[in-house]
C-alpha cells in the first residue's frame, strides 16, 4: 500500500515540528546541536521509516525475494551513535559535557521513526516528556544537585612547594571530610582543587579567607559541583 502525498506531507512535517520543539530547549541554551539539527535529524529518521514502511512494496510479494524492510529502521538507531558521539566532549577527568544532547538526538531520531510509522500519539507523548526532562526537570535536578554536591575550592599559586603546603595543612585536619584532591600545572602557575564532603558555607568562606592572604596565593575561587 502506498501512502498519499498529504500523508507522507504529514508524517514529515509532523516529524520537523516535533524534532525543532526538543531542539528549541537545546536552543535556548546556546548549543551547537540546535533546533535546525534536531529537526533535520528528526524529519532524516521519519523519511527512513518511511522508506523501511513503503520503499519496497514493488518488490515485495515476489517468491523470489526475501527482504526484511525493518532493517532500514534499526539502522538509523545504531546510526545515531556516530552523531550523538560528535557532541560528547570530554573536558578532563571526570568532566564530561554532551550526554544530554546526544541522548537528546537519539530520542528525536526515535520520534522521527514512530511519526514515519504513523504511531502520532506515541511520537507525540515522547516529544512531551522530553521536553519535560530536558527543560522542566533540570529546575528540580538543579535543587538538588546544589543540596547534595559536594563543595570545593580552587587556589592558584606561583609555586609548586606552595601547594603541597597547603594540601599537607588540609589534610591534617581531621575534621574535613576531603572528597577530591587535585593539582594541576597551567600557564598561570598551579591549581590546587579541593571538595569537601558535609561542609557548612560558613566553614569553606573561613577556609577561603585563611588561605586568601596565604604567601603564593594568586586567585581563589569556590564552586558547588
Amino acid at each position: 500500500m502506498l501512502l498519499e502525498w498529504s500523508e507522507v506531507l504529514l508524517r514529515l512535517g509532523l516529524a520537523a515540528v516535533l524534532g525543532g520543539a526538543v531542539g528549541l530547549e537545546r536552543e535556548r541554551k546556546d548549543w551547537t546541536a540546535g533546533m535546525r539539527t534536531h529537526m533535520m535529524v528528526c524529519v532524516g529518521a521519519s523519511l527512513a521509516m518511511l522508506v523501511s514502511s513503503f520503499g519496497f512494496e514493488d518488490i515485495l510479494g515476489r517468491p523470489d525475494v526475501e527482504l526484511d524492510p525493518s532493517r532500514v529502521a534499526a539502522q538509523v538507531v545504531s546510526g545515531m551513535g556516530f552523531i550523538g558521539a560528535g557532541t560528547i566532549i570530554v573536558l578532563k577527568e571526570g568532566v564530561i559535557k554532551g550526554l544530554t544532547t546526544a541522548s537528546g538526538l537519539w530520542t528525536v531520531a526515535a520520534i522521527g521513526l514512530a511519526t514515519g510509522g504513523g504511531m502520532y500519539f506515541a511520537a507525540l507523548a515522547a516529544t512531551v516528556l522530553a521536553i519535560i526532562i530536558l527543560w522542566v526537570l533540570q529546575l528540580f535536578e538543579k535543587k538538588v544537585s546544589s543540596r547534595l554536591a559536594p563543595r570545593g575550592i580552587t587556589i592558584m599559586l606561583a609555586r609548586q612547594e606552595q601547594s603541597a603546603a597547603i594540601v599537607n595543612e588540609l589534610l591534617g585536619r581531621q575534621h574535613l571530610d576531603i572528597a577530591y584532591c587535585n593539582i594541576a600545572k597551567s600557564d598561570e602557575g598551579y591549581q590546587l582543587s579541593f571538595r569537601f564532603k558535609n561542609i557548612s558555607r560558613q566553614e569553606l568562606a573561613g577556609i577561603m579567607g585563611e588561605f586568601q592572604s596565604a604567601e603564593g596565593v594568586k586567585e581563589i575561587n569556590w564552586r558547588n559541583k
